[in-house]
C-alpha cells in the first residue's frame, strides 16, 4: 500500500466509519436508525392535518374535522414517544461507540510501525486536531441519522406543497445555494484552522508550562510566568484571528444564500395566494408547510455542515490514518530469524527528518556482525541516535537498505522484530504504574511475572532503588498518585534500564545512552556483564551502545564513529588509536580531562 501525506475523499471515509460503527454496535445502530426515520414522519404530517382541519370547518364536515384533530394529536404523540424513545437508543449507541473510536484512535497511533508521526510538523496538525475532533466523532453517527430524517420530512413537505401545485417543487431549487454555502465554509473553516495549528499547540503548550508541576520550579526561579501568560495569549491570538477572518466571510456568503430562499419563500406564498387563488386550506398548507420547509432545510443545512465541518472532516482524518498505519504491514512478509549468523548490513543509508533540509545520514555502509558488541561514538548531532532507531524499525530510510542476515528489514513485521530487541533509551518515559508494572512493561507477557521483573531489575543495578521503595515492587510510582513515591531522575532512569532488559533472549540489545545518570564506573560494571552475555550468547546476539565514555567504548568488539552524518572510522578500539584518526582526537582529549 502507498503511503499518502493527502487527506482521503470524504464520503468514503464517512462511509467507513459507518461499518465501523456497524462492526462493533450493528443492533443499536440499525434501531437508532430506523427511531430518527419514523420519528421524522408524524412531524412533518402536521401541516396535512392543517389543511384538513380548515377545509373540514369552512365546509361543516364534522368527519374531516375529526379525523384532522385525531391526526395532529397523533403525530404529536407519537413524534414525542418517537423522539424520547430515539434519543435514548441514541445515547446508549453513542456511548458505547464513543469508547470504541476512543480506542480505536490510540491503537492505531501506538501501533504505527514508526515515530514518524510523532515527530512530522503536518502529521503533528493533523493528529492535533483529529484528538480533538475523536470525542466528538460519536455525534457523526446522530448526524448522519438526523441528516436523513430531515431529508425525509423535506421530501413529504415537497409532496404536500406539490398537491397545491408542482411548481412549487421550484423551492428546493432556491434552497440550493443554503446547501451549497452550508457544505463549502466548515470545509474552508477546518483548512484554515490546520494550517494555523502550529500556534495552538504552541499555546497548549506555553499553558500546560505554567500550570504543571513538572516545570513549576524552573517558572519560579526563572520569573517567566507573566511572560508565559502573555506568549500563551499572543500564540492563541495568531492562531484565532486568520480563522475568524474567514468565518466572517463565510457567514456573509451564508446569509445571502439565506436571503434567496426567504425571497423564493415569501414569492411562493404571494403565488398561491393570489395567482392561484387558493384555498384557506391551500394557503394554510403552504404556510405550514412552507415555514417548516423553512426549518427542516435550515436543520438539514445544518447537518450537512456539521457533517461537512467536523465530522466528516474528522472521518477523513480516522481513515488517513488508519491507511497510514496500515501501510507499513504491506509487503511485510518475511519472519524474523531464529538466531543471526551475519547481522546487520546497512548499504547505502542515508536519511533525513521531513521537517528539516538537513540529512541526519548520509550514504552510510556498515556491517554490525552477529554476537558482536557495537559502540557508536560521535559528537552531538552526528546521527548516533538515528542509526540506532533506523535498526530498530522506529524510522524507515529516505534511500538504501537494511538487511537483517540477507533479508531486506523492510519486509520483516515491526512488532515481530521489535518483540526481538531490547534495550533502554536515554529520552525514556515514566510509566507511573506500580513498581512492577513500570519494569515487566518491557516485556509484557510477563507483566505479572515477579521473578522475571526481579531478575532485570539485578541485571540494571536497579535492586537499591526497589529497596527504598516502602512497598518494594508493589509501591505506586509518581508523587500524583494515591501513595504514589516520587523517584529521581537517576532512579527513574535505573527503572527504564530494568525495563529495558525484561527480554531473556534479543536478537539486538540496545543501549542508546540510558545509563548518562550512572557514575562512569558503575555504567562499566554494567556493559562489561552485557557484553559477556553477549558474546557468549549461541542466538547471534547485537549489542549496540551508544555513549559518551570512551572508558565503556574502549571494550566493543567494533567502534563506529560517526560525524555530521557521515562514517569516519569503523575498528576495535586499539586500530583506531593506531590510526590516530577522529576517534584517537576524541578519546585523548575524554583521557586528558580525567588526569
Amino acid at each position: 500500500m502507498t503511503r499518502s501525506d493527502d487527506l482521503p475523499k470524504a464520503l468514503p471515509s464517512m462511509w467507513r466509519l459507518c461499518k465501523l460503527g456497524y462492526q462493533h454496535e450493528p443492533g443499536l445502530l440499525v434501531f437508532a436508525f430506523a427511531m430518527t426515520l419514523l420519528a421524522a414522519l408524524p412531524d412533518a404530517l402536521l401541516a396535512l392535518w392543517l389543511k384538513v382541519l380548515a377545509d373540514g370547518v369552512l365546509r361543516g364536515d364534522r368527519r374531516a374535522v375529526f379525523v384532522a384533530a385525531f391526526g395532529m394529536a397523533l403525530s404529536v404523540t407519537a413524534t414525542w414517544f418517537l423522539r424520547t424513545l430515539s434519543t435514548r437508543i441514541s445515547r446508549r449507541f453513542r456511548d458505547r461507540v464513543t469508547i470504541m473510536l476512543e480506542a480505536h484512535v490510540a491503537r492505531l497511533q501506538a501501533t504505527v510501525a514508526t515515530v514518524e508521526h510523532h515527530e512530522r510538523r503536518d502529521y503533528l496538525d493533523r493528529l492535533s486536531v483529529l484528538r480533538k475532533q475523536v470525542f466528538v466523532l460519536d455525534h457523526m453517527y446522530m448526524s448522519l441519522f438526523s441528516t436523513c430524517g430531515w431529508i425525509l420530512r423535506l421530501a413529504v413537505t415537497v409532496g404536500l406543497l406539490m398537491s397545491i401545485n408542482p411548481l412549487l417543487a421550484l423551492l428546493v431549487l432556491f434552497a440550493v445555494p443554503t446547501v451549497v454555502s452550508s457544505s463549502w465554509r466548515p470545509g474552508v473553516e477546518r483548512s484554515t484552522e490546520e494550517k494555523n495549528a502550529s500556534h495552538q499547540r504552541l499555546a497548549d503548550h506555553l499553558f500546560r508550562t505554567a500550570t504543571t508541576p513538572a516545570p513549576g520550579k524552573d517558572v519560579r526561579v526563572t520569573g517567566i510566568g507573566p511572560s508565559l501568560v502573555t506568549d500563551r495569549r499572543l500564540a492563541w491570538e495568531r492562531w484565532y484571528r486568520p480563522i475568524a477572518r474567514v468565518r466572517w466571510v463565510s457567514a456573509g456568503w451564508h446569509a445571502a444564500a439565506w436571503a434567496i430562499f426567504g425571497a423564493a419563500y415569501v414569492g411562493a406564498v404571494l403565488f398561491v395566494a393570489s395567482g392561484l387563488e387558493g384555498s384557506v386550506g391551500e394557503v394554510l398548507l403552504i404556510l405550514a408547510a412552507g415555514a417548516r420547509l423553512s426549518s427542516y432545510i435550515g436543520a438539514t443545512v445544518g447537518e450537512i455542515g456539521f457533517l461537512r465541518g467536523i465530522w466528516l472532516d474528522g472521518s477523513r482524518r480516522l481513515v488517513w490514518l488508519e491507511n497510514y498505519a496500515a501501510s507499513f504491514a504491506a509487503g511485510a512478509d518475511l519472519p524474523v530469524p531464529a538466531r543471526l549468523t551475519d547481522g546487520i548490513r546497512l548499504e547505502g543509508v542515508s536519511f533525513s527528518y521531513a521537517d528539516s533540509d538537513k540529512v541526519a545520514l548520509d550514504n552510510i555502509s556498515l556491517h554490525l556482525p552477529a554476537g558482536k558488541v557495537i559502540a557508536v561514538v560521535g559528537e552531538n548531532g552526528a546521527g548516533k541516535s538515528t542509526l540506532v532507531k533506523l535498526i530498530a524499525k522506529l524510522y524507515e530510510p529516505s534511500d538504501g537498505v537494511i538487511l537483517l542476515d540477507g533479508q531486506p528489514l523492510s519486509r520483516i513485521p515491526a512488532d515481530a522484530w521489535r518483540a526481538r530487541i531490547a534495550g533502554a533509551f536515554q529520552d525514556f518515559f515514566r510509566f507511573e504504574f506500580q513498581a512492577r508494572h513500570s519494569v515487566g512493561l518491557g516485556d509484557l507477557p510477563r507483566l505479572d511475572d515477579e521473578p522475571a521483573v526481579t531478575t532485570a531489575v539485578t541485571r540494571a543495578g536497579a535492586q537499591d532503588v526497589v529497596d527504598r521503595l516502602d512497598s518494594g515492587l508493589a509501591t505506586q510510582l509518581g508523587s500524583t498518585w494515591p501513595d504514589g513515591a516520587e523517584l529521581s531522575f537517576g532512579q527513574w532512569q535505573k527503572l527504564a534500564l530494568a525495563r529495558g532488559f525484561m527480554r531473556d533472549n534479543p536478537l539486538l540489545l540496545v543501549l542508546d545512552e540510558p545509563t548518562a545518570a550512572l557514575d562512569a564506573e558503575t555504567e562499566h560494571a554494567l556493559f562489561e556483564r552485557y557484553a559477556d552475555a553477549a558474546r557468549t550468547s549461541t542466538d547471534g546476539r547485537i549489542t549496540v551502545l551508544v555513549s559518551h565514555r570512551f572508558s565503556t567504548v574502549r571494550m566493543a568488539d567494533l567502534i563506529v564513529v560517526l560525524d555530521g552524518a557521515h562514517l569516519l572510522e569503523v575498528g576495535t578500539h586499539e586500530s583506531l588509536l593506531a590510526a590516530n584518526g577522529p576517534y584517537a582526537t576524541l578519546y585523548n582529549l575524554q583521557a586528558t580531562a580525567y588526569r
